[in-house]
C-alpha cells in the first residue's frame, strides 16, 4: 500500500470464535512487512438461563461494540463443525448468525474457517493440537504467554488464519 511506513498496519481481521454461552475474539493487525500484531481479545459472555433471543442480542451488541472500537477491515469467523451434540451445534449455528449479521450490517467482508483449516494455517497440521496452536499464536504473535482464555486464544487462531491466507493469496 502505498504510502504506508514499515509497522504501519495494513489490514485488521476480528476473528470470532462463536458459541451462545462464550463467544471467543481476537482482533489482529497486519503490518507492513507481514509481522501480526494482537490488539485485544476476548469473551462476550451471556448468562445460562437466559432465553436465547436475548442471549444473541448481547452477543450482537458486543459485537458491534467490537466492531465499533477496532474498525476491522475484515470479520473471520469459524464454520459450524457438526458433532455427535446436535443441541449445541444448533445454538452455534445461532451465535454464527448474529456475528454474521453484524458483519453484513457493518459492510465487513466476511471469511469462514473450519477447525481444521484454522490449524493447518497456524500449525501446517489440520489435526495439530491445542497446545500445538497456541504455540504457533505465542511465536507469530511474538507473545510471553498464549491468549486466555481458550475460546478468546480460538478467536485470536481464526483471525492470524485468515491474515496468513491473505498473505498466501498474495503470493499467487
Amino acid at each position: 500500500m502505498a504510502g504506508l511506513m514499515e509497522g504501519q498496519r495494513q489490514r485488521t481481521v476480528l476473528g470470532v470464535d462463536p458459541g451462545t454461552a462464550i463467544t471467543g475474539y481476537g482482533v489482529v493487525a497486519e503490518r507492513v512487512g507481514g509481522d501480526f500484531e494482537l490488539l485485544a481479545c476476548g469473551v462476550i459472555r451471556t448468562e445460562a438461563g437466559a432465553p436465547m433471543h436475548l442471549r444473541l442480542l448481547e452477543i450482537f451488541q458486543d459485537l458491534q461494540r467490537l466492531l465499533a472500537e477496532f474498525a476491522p477491515d475484515e470479520v473471520a469467523v469459524e464454520k459450524l463443525f457438526f458433532g455427535r451434540n446436535v443441541t449445541t451445534a444448533l445454538s452455534v449455528g445461532q451465535a454464527r448468525g448474529a456475528v454474521l449479521l453484524g458483519a453484513a450490517l457493518a459492510g465487513l467482508p466476511v471469511a469462514e474457517y473450519t477447525p481444521a483449516e484454522v490449524k493447518q494455517a497456524i500449525a501446517g497440521y489440520g489435526n495439530a493440537d491445542k497446545a500445538q496452536v497456541q504455540q504457533m499464536v505465542m511465536h507469530l504473535l511474538h507473545l510471553a504467554l498464549p491468549p486466555s482464555p481458550d475460546d478468546a486464544a480460538d478467536g485470536v487462531a481464526i483471525a492470524i488464519c485468515h491474515l496468513q491466507t491473505i498473505q498466501y493469496n498474495r503470493l499467487l
